[in-house]
C-alpha cells in the first residue's frame, strides 16, 4: 500500500509538470513563499536542536551502546564507511557549489555587509562553512542513528515508522505509520531529484566549457537519461559491488583534485582561509544558527539558509536510511563523531580549496568569476580551474567526479527508496529499484523544465517541513527507548550483584 500510494501521488506531479509547467511553479513559488515567511523560525530551531541534541548523546552515558548486539563487529572499514556516506550525503553539492556559493556571498552578502570587500569575502566564507558543516550532518546522524539503533539493537524494520514504536507501539503497522513511510518516500523522491537536477546542470556547465555542447533543457535532459541508466545498472549490482566501489573510487578521485588544486593554487592563502573561517565559523555558530531579520525584511537567509535547511532535511530519510544500512556494529559515539565531524571537516577543507581559490582570483587576479557565476552558477568551477596548469585535463577530471557522485547519490537513493516501498526490505529486488530510479529522474526533468534552478529549491523547501516534525518526534522516540535500555541495564546489574552478594554471604 505504501508503495502504490506514494506512486500515485508523485506520477500526479509529474503529470502536472508536463502538462502544465508554468502553472506548477506557480503554485510551488506561493507555497514557497508561505514556507519562509511562516516557518523560518522552526527551521532555525530544530536545525540548532539536533545538533545540540547529537553532541549530548555522543558524549553522554549511552554513547557506548552498540548499533547491534554487544559482539557485533562493523561491516565496513572505516574507509569504505565513511566513502559510502559521504558519497551518499552531499557529494554533487560540494561540487555544484564548492567555488559558486562563497563568491555569490562575496558579491551579496548577509548582514548589511558591502559586497566586493574584505569582509565580505570572509564572511563568504563563513556561511559556506556553516551552510555545509555540522547542521546538515547533525541531520543525517538523528536519522541514520535512529534506525540502525532501531533495526540492528531491536530488531525492528529499517523504516522510519518503525522507530515511532517507542512512542505509539503497535500503531505504527497502522494508517499513521503508514502515512510517515509515504511521506519519507515523497521527501526522498525530491529531495534527491534536487540533486540529480544540480549534477544534470553542472555536467551540463562542463561539457560546454570543454566542449561547446549547448546549455539548455535538452542536453540537460540527455544527461539525466544517459546517467539513469548508469545508475541503474549499479543499482542493481548491490551496495557491494555497485554503490561501495563507486563510493571508494570517487573519494580517491576528489582528494585527486583537492590536492592538485591546493598544490598548484596559493597554499599558503588557503590554508590562512582555512585557519581564519574556522576561528570565525566556532566563533559565530550560535548567533548564524539562530538568526533571522524581522526588522530589515532581507530575503537572504530565505534563499540561502533555509533552502539549505529544507534541502538537508528532504536528503535525511534517503541519507540516513542508507547510512543506517551500512553501519551496523558501531556505537553511538563512534557512529556520531565518525558522520557529524569528519566529513564536515573534509567539507571545510574542499570550501577553503575551491572557494578560497575563486576568491583569490577574483580580488587578487582580477578575474571577474563571481559576476560569471551570477549569470551562470555552474561556469564558476570550469572558469576557475581554466585558471590553473592542465586545465582541460582537471576540468574532465572535475566532470567525472561529477558523474560518479551522480551515479552513487541516485543509487544510493534507489536502493533506499526500494527499501522503504517494500517494508524495510534491507535488500529489496530489481523491480521497485527500476521504477524508483525512473521516477525520481523524471521528477529531476520536470523540475527542471518548470523552474530550473529556483524550481529544485521550491521543491526541496516545500516538502521537508513536514518531515522537519517527523525528525522532531525520532529524537523523542530515540531518547525515550535509550532511557528504557538504560532503566533495563541497571535492573540486571543491580540482581547480579544481589546473586553475587548472596554467594559471598
Amino acid at each position: 500500500m505504501v508503495f502504490y500510494m506514494a506512486l500515485v501521488i508523485i506520477l500526479l506531479f509529474v503529470i502536472w509538470g508536463v502538462l502544465m509547467p508554468d502553472r506548477l511553479s506557480e503554485v510551488a513559488n506561493i507555497v514557497f513563499q508561505f514556507t519562509i515567511q511562516q516557518f523560518g523560525w522552526f527551521y532555525l530551531m530544530v536545525m540548532f536542536g539536533f545538533l545540540v541534541f547529537s553532541i549530548v548523546l555522543a558524549f553522554g552515558k549511552y554513547g557506548n551502546i552498540k548499533l547491534g548486539d554487544d559482539d557485533d563487529d562493523p561491516e565496513y572499514s572505516m574507509t569504505a564507511w565513511f566513502a559510502m556516506l559521504f558519497s551518499a550525503g552531499m557529494g554533487i553539492g560540494l561540487v555544484f557549489w564548492g567555488v559558486a556559493e562563497p563568491l555569490s556571498h562575496y558579491l551579496t552578502p548577509p548582514e548589511g555587509i558591502v559586497g566586493g570587500t574584505a569582509e565580505a569575502a570572509r564572511t563568504a566564507m563563513r556561511y559556506s562553512f556553516f551552510h555545509w558543516g555540522l547542521h546538515p550532518w547533525a541531520i543525517y546522524t538523528i536519522v541514520g542513528l535512529t534506525l540502525a539503533y532501531h533495526q540492528f539493537r531491536k530488531g525492528r524494520k529499517s523504516l522510519i515508522s518503525a522507530t515511532f514504536y517507542p512512542l505509539i507501539g503497535d500503531k505504527v503497522d497502522g494508517p499513521i505509520g503508514k502515512g510517515i513511510d509515504v511521506l519519507t518516500i515523497i521527501a526522498t523522491a525530491f529531495g534527491v531529484a534536487t540533486s540529480l537536477g544540480l549534477g544534470a546542470l553542472q555536467i551540463n556547465g562542463g561539457l560546454s566549457a570543454l566542449f561547446d555542447v549547448p546549455h539548455s533543457a535538452l542536453t540537460q535532459l540527455w544527461i539525466i537519461v544517459i546517467v539513469t541508466i548508469l545508475f541503474l545498472t549499479s543499482s542493481l549490482l548491490g551496495v557491494d559491488r555497485g554503490i561501495k566501489i563507486l563510493s571508494t573510487t570517487n573519494l580517491y578521485i576528489a582528494f585527486i583534485m583537492l590536492l592538485f588544486v591546493f598544490l598548484v593554487g596559493p597554499t599558503a592563502f588557503l590554508l590562512d582561509t582555512l585557519t581564519n573561517t574556522l576561528g570565525s565559523y566556532v566563533q559565530n555558530l550560535v548567533q548564524m544558527s539562530l538568526r533571522l531579520s524581522p526588522f530589515s525584511q532581507d530575503t537572504w537567509i530565505g534563499n540561502w539558509t533555509l533552502f539549505y535547511w529544507a534541502w538537508w532535511i528532504a536528503w535525511a530519510p534517503f541519507v540516513g536510511t542508507f547510512i543506517a544500512r551500512v553501519s551496523k556494529g558501531r556505537t553511538i559515539k563512534e557512529f556520531i563523531l565518525g558522520v557529524l565531524i569528519v566529513p564536515t571537516l573534509v567539507s571545510f577543507v574542499w570550501f577553503s580549496i575551491f572557494g578560497g581559490m575563486g576568491l583569490h582570483l577574483e580580488r587578487d587576479k582580477g578575474i571577474a568569476i563571481a559576476q560569471a557565476a551570477q549569470e551562470d552558477v555552474t561556469s564558476a568551477l570550469f572558469i576557475t580551474l581554466e585558471q590553473l596548469p592542465l586545465s582541460a585535463i582537471s576540468s574532465f577530471i572535475a566532470i567525472l567526479l561529477i558523474v560518479i557522485f551522480f551515479i552513487t547519490s541516485a543509487d544510493s537513493a534507489t536502493f533506499v527508496l526500494g527499501m522503504l516501498s517494500k517494508g524495510g526490505d534491507p535488500n529489496p529486488g530489481a523491480a521497485p529499484k527500476l521504477v524508483w530510479g525512473v521516477l525520481q529522474s523524471t521528477v529531476a526533468i520536470v523540475l527542471l523544465i518548470s523552474g530550473g534552478l529556483a524550481g529544485l529549491q521550491t521543491a526541496s523547501i516545500v516538502t521537508a517541513l513536514p518531515f522537519a516534525i517527523i525528525i522532531v518526534g525520532m529524537c523523542a522516540a530515540l531518547l525515550k527507548s535509550l532511557r528504557e535500555e538504560d532503566r533495563h541495564r541497571r535492573i540486571r546489574e543491580r540482581k547480579r550483584q544481589r546473586k553475587l552478594d548472596e554467594l559471598i554471604d
